[in-house]
């Protein structure tokens, strides 16, 4: 048995990757303070351990550091400088298909193109790191704080991630889980991209173009997620299905959730709030069920534009919708009529915006009129045949704020 040694580093241009050299398999290296010059690659199943003014400075060249073995642990470093050349994906860790259980704990990164990439291996942890990103050149032309691809089984936790692209952005690797990330100033907090199989669970996104994006991916679980103020959508699905959304909350966006061609997903336990639209659904999306949410002060609870009929309830139970007043005569928590949050006059608005000239005039007014007497003039849309007297419970203090 081989006994592992602990290697004291000091800094200057060539001590980190000369004792990383000089090191034998599951030796720990404890960097003192100051500056270590990178570029480094560790490619031995060693741990790297310095003390939050533990310095390795890329110099502006490729990786600050690449991980090309299984097992290493980094942690308590402050990364930065990497390249800046986005198509080689210069980043402030790469950890390549060899780096299998890495462990990247505790450091900080910043001034790096990416902050920190995955590509190829498994089950890594990415834990209580800050990463903060570029605001130099256009958003889309920044990189990621995370970044995963073909990476199954990692987890992503405890991290505070802030400019750049995407905080966390994920294709082709499943069985992930990303939790109790705080998330701010970026395009996407989470976007993901053929991805199944994973959990996006307690993170809190802030001031983001988009919160959580889930795309061609399958069998997400979205649960007691939080968006606040992300600008255009809280929560995006495009081709996801078979998902559950559960107990999460989004306010202060232009549409709280837009659904584009998803089908087969749960969306339940949900609150909406203080968006310009509610939810969007759109392109043929079907077979979804939307039950026990509260739709809270949206300037348009919902924007449907079809001719079918789509029922929002699910044993009885539907949603709560904070503009629907009407009665509860058997006190049973459920009211006595079905809510329909647009009509006739709504579709007629989002075909034809120009319309909301004419919302005052007689015309539309006979028109509300005789839909209301005659319920058969009602052009399909959304129904939520058993609404809610009260908004159902939600988490009103999610455990991803406290990250902020």
């Amino acid at each position: 048995m081989v006994l592992a040694t602990e290697w004291q580093v000091i800094p200057g241009k060539d001590t980190l990757q000369t004792a990383i050299n000089s090191a034998q398999e599951g030796d720990e290296l404890i960097l003192s303070s100051g500056t270590y010059l990178g570029s480094i690659d560790i490619n031995k199943s060693i741990r790297i351990l310095g003390n939050g003014d533990s310095v390795v400075d890329g110099q502006a060249m490729g990786h600050v550091i690449t991980v090309s073995a299984p097992d290493v642990v980094i942690s308590g470093l402050y990364i930065q400088n990497s390249g800046t050349n986005l198509v080689k994906e210069d980043s402030g860790i790469f950890v390549t298909d060899a780096g299998d259980r890495s462990r990247i704990e505790s450091n900080h990164l910043e001034n790096n193109q990416i902050g920190i990439y995955l590509k190829g291996p498994e089950s890594a942890l990415i834990s209580n790191n800050v990463i903060i990103g570029s605001q130099h050149h256009r958003m889309n032309d920044r990189g990621n704080g995370v970044y995963l691809w073909n990476s199954a089984g990692s987890i992503v936790e405890n991290n505070k991630i802030r400019y750049g692209r995407d905080g966390i952005f994920v294709t082709s690797s499943n069985h992930n889980t990303f939790r109790n990330n705080h998330i701010s100033d970026l395009r996407f907090a989470v976007h993901y991209m053929y991805t199944h199989d994973s959990e996006i669970s307690n993170n809190f996104s802030v001031n983001n173009h988009v919160g959580y994006a889930l795309m061609f991916s399958d069998r997400i679980m979205a649960k007691n997620n939080q968006s606040s103020g992300d600008r255009e959508r809280g929560l995006f699905f495009n081709f996801a299905n078979y998902s559950i959304i559960d107990g999460n909350r989004v306010s202060g966006s232009e549409k709280c959730v837009f659904i584009y061609n998803a089908n087969y997903n749960q969306i339940m336990n949900n609150s909406f709030e203080e968006c310009n639209i509610g939810i969007h659904f759109t392109a043929g999306s079907e077979r979804n069920e939307i039950y026990s949410n509260a739709f809270l002060n949206n300037q348009s609870q919902v924007k449907y534009v079809g001719t079918r009929y789509i029922e929002w309830s699910r044993n009885g139970r539907g949603n709560y919708w904070s503009d629907n007043t009407t009665f509860d005569i058997d006190n049973d928590g459920i009211a006595d009529q079905p809510y329909k949050p647009n009509d006739l006059v709504d579709q007629i608005i989002w075909r034809h915006p120009l319309a909301k000239l004419l919302m005052n005039s007689p015309a539309v007014q006979i028109i509300k009129w005789a839909q209301s007497e005659f319920p058969g003039l009602h052009p399909g849309g959304v129904n939520d045949s058993a609404p809610l007297m009260e908004p159902p419970g939600y988490p009103s203090d999610l455990g991803a704020a406290t990250n902020g």
